[in-house]
């Protein structure tokens, strides 16, 4: 029989063993292992199957997953959750513990769980100072009553896990790029009615920085659609696509044709950033995604996916990249864009990879992308595309759908 002697003995081994964890590793901001570590532990003292650490993004809005443990593909597929939504997003929205002895009784917004077969849940907030950071929940295959220790003890490795996600995002080069690409992608998509859009950027394994996507509203009434790859490592490349986005922004002001939108900024690059090349794809849309009228800089095309058809690659004029020529001949392509349509830009860390051929995965994607809501599309191209697999490379991508 367990006597509170017992319990708090235990309580004690178990603080003990998260402070030993994190005490180490914040002498040694750079280890990117650190959150995977603290999960490792927090699995096996509580024997749970699955731990997942979420962070708020940049909106404030939605909750990112950036570490897991029995459940990696949630931080490879990007898993996003609303604040106020699903599980995780309650937990964030009232800022305590909450336990879900049965999923199948529960609102869960994440597709994964449900897939992985989880069944019941405990998850607590990430605070620092009164400020949310982010959520920290486990799971288990079978159902499970968690005890009142075992909440304590996870709401204290919150606390530590908290502390160390902090740490590692603001202590190092490669922090800084992922806040630099935060901030310049943005934080929230316009809300245009009879259109509809959801996006994904997942930060790859190696030191990038120059992919970005980017969605705006124009005098006209049109929507402005970017997605961009500067070529390049670390916080340079992620320097120099702020400024590409900014010049974009500033040039798609002043001049109607996507094409000499992309001659403009090419000109402007050459001059002021000379030795960088990029690519980029600019559309610009009817108000009602009746149309789009889209020029490329040596950029992917597009996917269209229209009610009854298969989904294919736009054919589009394939101009040269950014920083090549010095006289650039790029021209603009209307495409019609039928109702129920959705239409879905990338960028190459999608679709590049070393053991499989472009060729492949391309097609992968059009099997993936069907007329249905754009959220659903992301989640469902980031399944097919990237699964459980590690991806060194930057992901960018934007679906938009016109109502039918």
């Amino acid at each position: 029989m367990t006597t509170p002697t017992d319990l708090s003995a235990t309580a004690e081994v178990r603080l003990q063993q998260i402070q030993a964890i994190t005490d180490a590793a914040l002498s040694h901001l750079d280890d990117e292992g650190l959150l995977g570590e603290l999960l490792e532990r927090v699995r096996e003292i509580l024997q749970v199957d699955t731990a997942v650490v979420l962070l708020l993004d940049d909106s404030g809005r939605r909750l990112v997953a950036v570490a897991a443990r029995g459940i990696e593909e949630e931080v490879r597929q990007s898993v996003q959750v609303p604040v106020g939504r699903g599980f995780a997003g309650r937990v964030a929205a009232e800022r305590r513990p909450v336990i879900i002895e049965d999923i199948d009784s529960a609102d869960v917004v994440n597709p994964l769980l449900v897939q992985r077969g989880i069944r019941s849940l405990l998850g607590t907030p990430l605070l620092i100072g009164g400020d949310l950071l982010g959520v920290l929940h486990v799971g288990t295959f079978t159902g499970r009553r968690f005890t009142p220790d075992e909440v304590e003890f996870l709401r204290l490795a919150a606390d530590r896990a908290a502390m160390a996600a902090r740490s590692l995002r603001a202590g190092s080069e490669r922090a800084a790029v992922r806040e630099l690409q935060r901030s310049l992608v943005p934080a929230a998509l316009p809300v245009i009615p009879g259109i509809e859009m959801a996006a994904r950027y997942s930060p790859g394994t190696a030191i990038v920085g120059g992919d970005w996507y980017d969605v705006f509203t124009l005098p006209s009434g049109e929507l402005g659609v970017v997605m961009g790859d500067v070529a390049g490592q670390g916080l340079r490349a992620a320097v120099i696509m702020g400024r590409m986005r900014s010049a974009l922004r500033a040039y798609a002001l002043e001049f109607d044709d996507p094409a000499e939108v992309l001659d403009k900024l090419d000109r402007k690059m050459q001059h002021f950033e000379g030795g960088i090349m990029a690519t980029v794809l600019y559309a610009v849309c009817d108000p009602e995604l009746e149309s789009a009228r889209i020029a490329s800089a040596g950029h992917w095309p597009p996917v269209l996916a229209a009610p009854g058809c298969a989904a294919t690659l736009l054919e589009i004029d394939q101009g040269i990249l950014i920083g090549v020529d010095e006289v650039p001949r790029r021209r603009s392509t209307r495409v019609p864009i039928p109702p129920g349509s959705v239409l879905c830009f990338y960028t190459d860390g999608l679709i590049e990879r070393r053991d499989t051929t472009v060729e492949t995965n391309l097609a992968r994607l059009c099997e993936s992308v069907v007329p249905g809501p754009p959220d659903t599309v992301c989640a469902s191209v980031m399944a097919a595309l990237v699964g459980r697999e590690t991806v060194r490379d930057d992901i960018a991508l934007l679906t938009l759908r016109r109502m039918p």
